[in-house]
């Protein structure tokens, strides 16, 4: 299943990396890990992103290659960890990128489950089953045959520890432990990953103390299932360079007695609304997607523009829609 996509980064010499404009552990371990494998390879490689990478990931050796400009002259695209053109937008408005996008092969490599891909191309490597897009690029690597550097492998294991938070989550199975174990004999390290990532987690006393604050805001919707938290852009601004405001709350409010879904939604001045999903009942996706956006069932994003009223009162119907759907559907399978 791998040969045309091995075939197909085989015959390119310069190669453009892309991330979606809302960076993770696991699109950027992927870009880090194809840069040091296709390199290796003689290949001439670029990192794309089009925003900042945020701090909390700059655990990562190399994140600092990542650049907000785009290689127009690479003969091939790939794109890592979405299909969403909505995540895309930033880099599509980098003049002729759509057009480069168009124009030359693309490969798409991905893992999310949720809405049909709305930026379709030739070339699409989607494995549900795998638990992040590391471990596709793991699997695909292995049937092409390229070595992998130690270098390599930690970034696909850091991006695997960070999609499945430390291999704990539902998608977590015997061929993903497989995965991690054949990465560590490769020379990656889970306690040299987690140590740079506590390191790289510690908050300052102000973003503590905000972080409180953020606490003392959360709203309790739906007779407390739903928690929900605004982030102004005045916040965004002043706090993003210390710490995503969005992941300092979002597992506390998981962990609230009667939550299965915690939302934090960060509000811009041009009208942009963008949702953080957390789960306890694994509908993170289906809402996500209402919204044009994915992810995981029980970890999800999405982008819009609408008002924060509108937006509010279509999550609070999306949730409860998804959320009653879910337990008819679990009820349903244990009366029978």
């Amino acid at each position: 299943m791998y040969s045309e996509y091995c075939d197909l980064i085989t015959a390119a010499t310069r190669i453009a990396i892309i991330q979606a404009e809302n960076p993770d552990g696991d699109s950027l371990g992927s870009s880090l890990a194809l840069e040091e494998i296709l390199g290796a390879m003689g290949k001439q490689v670029s990192l794309h992103c089009p925003v900042d990478i945020p701090k909390y990931l700059r655990y990562l050796p190399g994140w600092d290659r990542v650049e907000p400009e785009l290689d127009t002259r690479a003969d091939l695209i790939i794109i890592v960890d979405t299909t969403a053109e909505v995540l895309l937008s930033k880099t599509l408005a980098i003049p002729g990128a759509r057009h480069m996008l168009t124009t030359k092969p693309v490969l798409v490599i991905d893992h999310h489950l949720g809405t049909e891909p709305d930026l379709s191309f030739p070339y699409t490597l989607l494995l549900e089953e795998a638990a992040s897009t590391s471990q596709v690029i793991y699997n695909m690597a292995a049937a092409c045959g390229w070595p992998i550097n130690q270098p390599a492998a930690h970034a696909m294991l850091a991006a695997l520890l960070a999609d499945t938070l430390g291999l704990t989550t539902q998608h977590v199975n015997t061929a993903v432990y497989q995965t991690a174990a054949a990465l560590a004999s490769l020379g990656a390290s889970p306690a040299a990953v987690e140590a740079a990532r506590r390191e790289f987690m510690k908050k300052s006393p102000e973003i503590l103390a905000y972080k409180g604050r953020l606490i003392e805001r959360i709203e309790y919707l739906l007779d407390g299932k739903l928690a929900l938290v605004r982030i102004p852009f005045s916040e965004i601004e002043a706090y993003s360079d210390q710490y995503n405001p969005s992941v300092l709350v979002l597992d506390e409010m998981r962990l609230v007695t009667g939550v299965e879904l915690a939302v934090a939604i960060k509000t811009y001045p041009d009208g942009k609304l963008t949702g953080k999903l957390r789960c306890n009942t694994p509908v993170a996706s289906d809402i996500a997607g209402f919204f044009g956006g994915g992810g995981h069932s029980y970890a999800a994003g999405y982008k819009i523009y609408e008002s924060y009223e509108e937006a509010l009162c279509e999550l609070i119907d999306a949730t409860d829609k998804a959320l009653k759907e879910y337990h008819d559907s679990q009820a349903s399978q244990h009366a029978n």
